[in-house]
């Protein structure tokens, strides 16, 4: 059985960052905390934890005074950062720089959208560390849509901005930006008052098309992935549509010997937020299965 894996999976930059910034302050000894998983693989934040790295929540970090704290990749809204200045926390600052980018965009097209009377929608999933530092931006009155029915929250006869959260689908975002034209068609608005925003990273959007060829060349596909993955889901989308016997895992504990069965090769890959160390555990595992048989 051959084993292959993907050599454009794994960490995008962001997160790369975030995770060398984390091991630099660990290494000197320092105790380090981070306000929320530093990245939404539960393996790689389990391995940081045995290094020192403690992660909290925004209640937690009300609480903590005089020490040092880690933003991750996804960015913070700016309510984070005053808070930081009352509480004499020193941030090691990890926020990706395509995510800043797109947070200074946000704020500049909010200022703009209050003279016009508009409103700044954001497509991306509610809850996510990243969609809540852009919505942070715009005081939280910006409005996050995730499927058709959201879209009832929008006044379309006003003035509309659309941006994407980094990770989401490229193939969503289109979706979404076509299903938006035709609600300010049907309530008589001009579509010149529509300004959409494709945001998503390109390290992320670049994937898609490489994945997918990349699946249709295996028998069998493992995508490693963090469940908590937004980027893991859009991202294993794309694999199992074109490869059916294609399985979405955690860690190499998670495969099962039957989906092998008859497979003369296997891909492994994953998402933005997935180690190297795992998907190569991963292949581990299956080439003792392929030993076995």
């Amino acid at each position: 059985m051959k084993v292959t894996i993907d050599k454009n999976s794994g960490y995008c930059f962001g997160v790369e960052f975030a995770i060398q910034m984390a091991e630099d302050e660990l290494a000197q000894g320092h105790s380090l905390y981070c306000l929320g998983d530093i990245v939404h693989n539960r393996m790689e934040v389990e391995r940081l934890h045995q290094l020192g790295l403690r992660i909290i929540d925004r209640e937690q970090l009300a609480e903590l005074h005089d020490t040092k704290v880690l933003i991750r990749a996804h960015g913070e809204p700016p309510e984070t950062y005053q808070l930081a200045l009352e509480n004499n926390l020193e941030l090691i600052d990890a926020s990706c720089p395509v995510v800043l980018k797109l947070q200074n965009r946000v704020k500049h097209a909010f200022d703009l959208s209050q003279r016009q009377n508009g409103q700044i929608v954001i497509y991306g999933q509610p809850g996510h560390a990243e969609v809540a530092g852009l919505t942070g931006q715009t005081g939280n009155r910006a409005i996050i849509v995730m499927n058709e029915a959201d879209l009832d929250q929008i006044d379309f006869s006003r003035p509309v901005t659309l941006f994407s959260q980094t990770t989401k689908s490229t193939a969503g975002f289109y979706k979404m930006k076509a299903l938006m034209e035709a609600r300010i068609a049907a309530a008589g608005g001009q579509l010149d008052s529509f300004d959409a925003n494709d945001s998503i990273c390109r390290q992320v959007s670049n994937r898609e098309p490489a994945l997918a060829k990349f699946a249709t060349e295996y028998d069998v596909v493992l995508f490693v992935s963090g469940r908590k993955s937004s980027n893991g889901k859009a991202l294993f989308s794309v694999v199992n549509a074109v490869n059916p016997r294609s399985y979405f895992i955690e860690n190499a504990d998670e495969v099962d010997d039957e989906w092998l069965a008859g497979a003369h090769t296997v891909g492994i890959c994953g998402a933005t937020s997935t180690p190297l160390w795992l998907m190569q555990q991963v292949a581990e595992r299956v080439e003792g299965v392929g030993e076995l048989a």
